[in-house]
């Protein structure tokens, strides 16, 4: 199986009060770390930025798309770069750009979920709630999963997932109803859900998944970087 990977970069970065592609960290900004990593695992990478968001420079084999519509959240950004793909690969990483510490091992591991069968039994839901448990069917893509996503804490983290690319076509159908939530994906297609305990072997403090959110949030990641303890809680 070829996979791609996808990094969105085109939020409105309205709490940090700066673009995070831009920040710097390691001697590097955010998005070419997170493009970096990515592609020690996949390949081809595309960027999907805003319309007229300005990037930092990337490698000349980095394709960068842009958003057709300026705020329509990840789902928008996936269309992009799955249309971007086309072709070319059977599935995506999808990565947020502001994951500083996002570690090859992780994206294989969640990669390696994708190719289970697809499995038999409906949907199941929370208990008095509507994340995913388990695993979505039937699908409207035939046979296999469509998703895989790590759900901790009880959320599910769809910036950290891997897509067949045979989901365009629900993903579109989400934006035309004005679904822009990107976890409103894992109800249309088969999902291979992963807890915690099938991802510490390889990410023990799942560090993989932190993001940036807010200048607070930098200036942890970059203490934790000074001290060699980004794998503390």
């Amino acid at each position: 199986m070829k996979i791609g990977g996808i990094v969105l970069c085109g939020g409105k970065s309205s709490r940090m009060g700066r673009p995070k592609a831009w920040l710097p960290f390691a001697g590097e900004f955010m998005l070419q770390r997170a493009v970096r990593v990515l592609r020690e695992v996949v390949d081809p990478v595309v960027v999907v930025a805003a319309r007229d968001q300005d990037v930092p420079p990337l490698p000349a084999e980095i394709v960068l798309v842009r958003d057709e519509i300026d705020e329509n959240g990840p789902p928008a950004g996936l269309a992009a770069g799955l249309v971007a793909l086309a072709g070319t690969c059977d599935a995506v990483y999808l990565s947020a750009c502001d994951v500083p510490f996002l570690k090859p091992e992780f994206v294989r591991r969640v990669i390696a979920f994708l190719g289970e069968p697809n499995p038999l039994t409906p949907f199941p839901k929370k208990e008095g709630g509507t994340e995913p448990s388990a695993v979505l069917s039937p699908s409207p893509l035939g046979g296999g999963v469509g998703a895989a996503v790590p759900r901790v804490g009880g959320f599910l983290h769809p910036l950290a997932a891997v897509y067949r690319v045979d989901v365009l076509p629900v993903v579109r159908a989400m934006l035309a109803e004005g679904r822009l939530r990107a976890v409103d994906l894992f109800d249309r297609v088969p999902t291979r859900v992963i807890e915690p305990e099938e991802l510490i072997d390889v990410d023990p403090e799942l560090v993989s998944l932190r993001n940036l959110n807010s200048p607070g949030d930098y200036e942890t990641a970059l203490r934790l970087l000074l001290t060699g303890s980004e794998e503390r809680p």
